[in-house]
């Protein structure tokens, strides 16, 4: 597999070192398709995130990058990772050969020379004569062109492109700007802009070589800037660019991470960085499983971003400048997204991390008075619904992670960004008056921004329960409840509903809808997906949907009806289906764990392998949807393991099947181990549970029970238990 891969320039395999896992990491995943993900190279978390890109506006090139377009803009420092839409690709950067001006800025890429690893990434332009090497620090991108012809020779900066949902927009998204060369060897500047969100990117670049010819090729506008050079064949001219939130004096410190290294030394320290965060994880399988594994792995790591400077300064929302005692201030917090798998596998496998996250989220509380939704660049935008860094910071503060000396502050602010802070998708005195967001009185996703934020009130309950908050309590148990007000008996489904109680018609169950102002009361889904949405109380939607024999029946029919895909808006991020189940997106990631609380474990075993082996695959279209910032890369993780996060905020791990004969998740000072005994295609059934030697009490397991270290072994059988003797039925979430 890897052979081939190579030749189809995707993997730069190297030596036979075991302790070497970036071997079995594959950029290219998720880069065709709709999986969104760039190849470029980046540090873990690391603010720069160097990468080609072959266009800059459209949905398809949301990271920049698509793995069929063979021709290049440039590269450029900032991306997302699997997102649904497009912001940053900024400061732009493209070698070129000849005459300094041209119609069009737009190379060849030679792609059977186009490799990358995790911090590197290598293309030929073969009309140019250029040989591009890309790697990274934290804070600094590193350029090395080769540019094999000799003669003239150019570098463009383009600060006027960057990544926009529509051409038009790359005339008009920056807002303002300044290039200023300081030297021969040495240009910086700034750039406001806005598209997603409205951003200050300031950046330093330093040449290994002084330029011999500069030009603006604008006019006033003075954002296009051409370097020119007289080059020898097989000449090597580096560019050194670090970037800042805050400054160019930011950037110039900033510099420092790679002034004077050597590119070899960048690129072997870029490794190793990664090898530390790949190395929490030891598995043992096949190769296919080990690429598919450690990419996944790759993927949760390359988000969220330390915007931070070295010194720890950074913009906030509020557009000042602010200091990190950690020196770490997280953003791109794609929280929608992130709060199901992602952010409780960091608990585990990076809970200092995870902490950094949570105090970023409370330090925007204190610029803004409002937990972030979803942040980028350090700003918000309001992006898809629910707080969900609510149960994210209750989580953190149940599992040790978020200090006791900061409880009451963090309960402050999640009671006031779900009491006091209404906007566009939630009217509090509304909701609160109704029990539910009215049909007829809100713009769109009535019923899933109800759903959705029954989860965070869940959170909130909870955590004010253990505060001893008793009222706040009652308060938040009771919102907590309200996906009852939306459950419509006659279809056993969760349906829009109108301020007079009566239900929104008409009424099509499989019409998807995506929100943004659309009609639809759905978000990125329809009735189907979201009436599964009760992460918290999954024994009270049995008890609503009329026991677990009719649970089982509807679950059934989610994934066994057609994949039928009809809607008012675009239904892009609706794929990966497996009858009306998506995968694909991220509100139905939790519903094949389901059959555990209705008594039929067996089929969560079921169907568990079929997701991984149809919706993940080591190749460039091996993603079936966004990557979402390293959600999908997470559920792959967590459900390969053998457990997931049914309700990520109660530090509770839901049993499915394993994958690997063994794996090992190195601790603080421990290892969590799980053994599978007589895994095979046939043996696809866990007949029994063991921890530490015990049957293991309930289909589940939790966090503590994890970060103590020791030994889960599961025992695999060919048939389904008829009853799993050695355990008790799955825990109830329902009372914090």
């Amino acid at each position: 597999m890897a052979i081939s891969l190579m030749a189809a320039g995707q993997v730069e395999c190297r030596s036979e070192n075991k302790t070497d896992l970036t071997r079995y990491v594959n950029p290219f995943v998720g880069t065709s398709g709709t999986g969104h993900t760039f190849p470029g190279a980046t540090t873990p978390m690391g603010m720069v995130q160097l990468s080609p890109e072959n266009n800059n506006f459209g949905w398809e090139y949301s990271s920049g990058y698509h793995f069929n377009d063979s021709t290049l803009i440039g590269f450029a420092h900032t991306h997302l990772s699997g997102t649904g839409w497009m912001d940053l690709g900024d400061v732009l950067m493209l070698p070129y050969s000849g005459d300094p001006k041209r119609s069009e800025y737009r190379a060849v890429m030679d792609k059977k020379s186009e490799k990358a690893d995790p911090g590197y990434y290598t293309v030929t332009l073969p009309e140019e004569g250029v040989r591009v090497e890309l790697s990274a620090t934290e804070h600094c991108g590193v350029h090395r062109y080769t540019f094999l012809k000799g003669g003239p020779s150019n570098i463009l900066l383009d600060m006027q492109s960057g990544l926009v949902a529509e051409p038009t927009l790359l005339k008009t998204h920056v807002l303002d700007s300044q290039v200023t060369i300081e030297n021969s060897r040495t240009i910086s500047g700034y750039a406001r802009s806005k598209q997603w969100v409205e951003m200050k990117l300031f950046f330093v670049i330093e040449l290994s070589k002084p330029v011999g010819k500069s030009q603006f090729l604008d006019g006033k506008t003075q954002r296009r800037l051409s370097l020119s050079f007289d080059t020898t064949g097989g000449e090597v001219i580096e560019a050194r660019v670090a970037i800042s939130t805050v400054s160019v004096e930011g950037a110039k410190r900033n510099l420092q991470e790679c002034k004077n290294v050597e590119f070899e030394k960048v690129r072997i320290a870029a490794r190793e960085k990664w090898n530390a965060c790949l190395s929490k994880v030891a598995i043992e399988g096949d190769d296919e499983q080990k690429f598919n594994f450690y990419t996944s792995m790759y993927h949760l790591f390359v988000q969220p971003n330390n915007i931070a400077d070295v010194d720890g300064r950074y913009r906030g929302p509020d557009d000042k400048i602010h200091q990190s005692a950690s020196k770490s201030y997280f953003s791109t917090l794609s929280i929608w997204d992130t709060y199901r798998a992602a952010h409780p596998l960091y608990t585990i496998i990076a809970p200092e991390k995870d902490g950094e996250m949570v105090d970023s989220m409370l330090a925007h509380f204190d610029a803004t008075g409002m937990l972030p939704i979803w942040t980028l660049w350090g700003q918000e935008n309001f992006c898809m619904i629910g707080n969900h860094a609510v149960p994210i910071v209750a989580d953190a503060y149940f599992k040790g992670i978020l200090g006791k000396d900061k409880a009451e502050k963090a309960y402050a602010a999640i009671k006031q960004s779900l009491t006091k802070n209404s906007w566009e998708k939630y009217d509090w005195p509304i909701y609160d008056k109704y029990g539910y967001l009215p049909a007829d009185l809100v713009k769109s996703e009535s019923v899933s921004c109800t759903l959705e934020s029954t989860t965070d009130d869940w959170a909130a309950a909870r955590m004010a329960k253990a505060l001893g908050k008793e009222d706040d309590y009652l308060f938040f148990i009771k919102r907590a409840g309200f996906y009852k007000n939306l459950y419509d008996a006659s279809s056993c489904l969760m349906r829009p509903r109108n301020s007079d109680g009566s239900w929104l018609e008409p009424f099509d169950p499989l019409e998807f809808s995506t929100g943004g102002g659309k009609v639809g009361h759905y978000t990125e889904g329809n009735a189907w997906q979201y009436s599964w949405h009760v992460q918290h109380d999954v024994n009270g939607l049995i008890e609503l949907m009329g026991g677990k024999s009719a649970f089982r029946s509807k679950l059934d029919s989610l994934f066994s009806m057609e994949s039928t895909v009809r809607g008012t808006g675009s239904v892009a991020d609706i794929s990966g289906m497996i009858g009306q189940y998506v995968h694909g997106n991220e509100p139905s990631h939790h519903v094949a764990y389901l059959y555990n609380y209705a008594g039929a474990p067996w089929k969560t075993q079921e169907l568990i392998p079929k997701i991984l082996k149809s919706q993940y695959r080591n190749a460039p279209d091996g993603l079936c949807g966004n990557d979402d910032c390293g959600q999908m890369s997470a559920w792959y993780i967590f459900s390969t393991l053998g457990f997931y996060p049914v309700n990520p905020a109660s530090g509770i791990f839901d049993i499915g099947v394993p994958s690997f004969a063994s794996a090992s998740i190195k601790l603080n000072g421990r290892s969590f181990d799980i053994r599978t005994h007589g895994l095979s295609p046939a043996n696809k059934y866990v007949r029994s549970v063991k921890l530490n030697g015990k049957p293991l009490v309930g289909y589940q397991i939790t966090y503590a029970e994890i970060m103590q270290g020791g030994l889960l072994e599961f025992e695999m059988g060919e048939t389904q238990p008829e009853v799993a003797s050695t355990v008790r039925p799955v825990m109830h979430s329902t009372e914090p």
